[in-house]
């Protein structure tokens, strides 16, 4: 079933839409000093009582939602839910700006976790700005309000882009990028834009919490999780622990031609040893010696990516393994991996994907989004927007894969 577009009027109106008149479209949710529930109310018409009370009221101890009163919530904004048309909020293409289809997979996984949509929606990233980074997460608000609360199926990400190309002028160029460094770009200028310096971690143990953070965030308390890597000395046997934050769990391909997401998990969590130039300082015998290391989950992250590495030197040439990855939909379970005093909320389940087909410079990304209200998943290829059946959802293209703890409600 493929998500159909605006007709007639409405289509001549979406044609005419360029980036200034969709932004100035939606003003009145960014700019305006509005109550909370606001978004709210926008989505409520959106959504009909039903389907609102059920998403909404009945989850939000999973969300940990403020009290929500649906009668204050279907009068308080009459005017803009009049406006508001569409019955699929969160269902927006993004206009490709010229080679830019890694940036628009990215926002649409982003924008398909729903304490990230409504953290911005709700405007609370507004008290957590800090004012010298923060022009980004403003831009990514801006963004957010216009997939999830305006009338357009498809609007264009320019702002967004320009703002993140003054940080990084890589992605300000109208060429072919990797998504999963665009990934790691964007959620490190999200964290250093919402980052809360006034909580910092106490470090009593310089040497114990090495790669830990000082500040928390919304990326950090969504999307960041512990590693705990245990060093032994192969000569003396003695052993000491290394943690080790992560945000993106990248993962080897052991198979050239099909394996599964267990596989690579076995592949990057097995026991190595380090030898010659990777060898170790051992404190205890004074001297580089050979050991062994082997890695534990020790924080499961609310919300875990995984990156594929599909792509491999070979020489001074770098080729793409189009290896096909079998990956569970649900019940992916992380407790082999994790600290035994960690394994109690190990399943997860996948909510986003992010494809790239083709070769390095010439290659094609999309993104594949489960839809929290509807519970179909849909492709968004640029400003086109395609149901699929969870069979279309394993590909052998797969490249960032999206899995949210199934303890909480983080599906798009």
């Amino acid at each position: 079933m493929k998500w159909a577009g605006k007709t007639g009027k409405a289509a001549k109106r979406k044609d005419k839409g360029d980036t200034e008149k969709n932004h100035t479209k939606q003003q009145k949710f960014i700019n305006q000093e509005k109550n909370a529930s606001c978004w709210q109310c926008t989505l409520y018409s959106k959504l009909g009582m039903d389907t609102y009370h059920d998403f909404f009221v009945k989850t939000k101890s999973q969300w940990k939602y403020d009290s929500i009163c649906l009668e204050s919530v279907k009068y308080s904004c009459k005017e803009l839910m009049e406006e508001m048309n569409s019955q699929h909020p969160g269902l927006t293409g993004l206009r490709n700006l010229g080679n830019t289809c890694y940036m628009n997979a990215i926002l649409q996984c982003l924008c398909s976790v729903p304490p990230l949509v409504e953290y911005f929606l709700s405007g609370k990233y507004k008290a957590a700005l800090r004012k010298e980074n923060g022009e980004s997460a403003t831009a990514f608000g801006w963004l957010m309000s216009n997939m999830w609360l305006g009338e357009f199926d498809c609007v264009s990400p320019e702002i967004f882009h320009s703002v993140l190309g003054k940080r990084y002028p890589t992605f300000s160029k109208r060429t072919q990028q990797d998504a999963q460094e665009f990934l790691i770009c964007m959620l490190n200028e999200l964290h250093e834009a919402l980052k809360n310096s006034s909580k910092r971690r106490r470090i009593t143990d310089a040497k114990a919490n090495r790669g830990s953070v000082s500040e928390t965030s919304i990326i950090t308390q969504l999307f960041e999780g512990q590693l705990s890597y245990d060093i032994t000395c192969l000569e003396c046997k003695t052993t000491i622990k290394r943690p080790e934050s992560f945000t993106v769990l990248s993962l080897p391909i052991p198979s050239k031609s099909a394996c599964s997401l267990q596989d690579c998990l076995n592949c990057f969590f097995q026991q190595d040893t380090l030898t010659w130039n990777n060898q170790i300082h051992c404190s205890w015998c004074g001297t580089k010696q050979d050991a062994a290391v082997k890695a534990t989950i020790t924080k499961a992250p609310q919300i875990i990516i995984f990156h594929l590495k599909r792509f491999e030197w070979q020489g001074k040439d770098k080729r793409k393994l189009s290896t096909d990855i079998c990956y569970p939909l649900s019940n992916l379970d992380l407790s082999p991996y994790s600290s035994p005093l960690f394994r109690k909320d190990a399943e997860y389940s996948l909510c986003a994907v992010v494809n790239h087909s083709g070769f390095l410079d010439d290659g094609h990304y999309m993104a594949f989004c489960k839809h929290s209200v509807t519970k179909n998943w849909y492709s968004f290829d640029d400003a086109q927007i395609t149901r699929i059946p969870n069979s279309s959802v394993q590909t052998d293209t797969a490249y960032l894969l999206f899995y949210t703890c199934q303890g909480l409600l983080c599906t798009h």
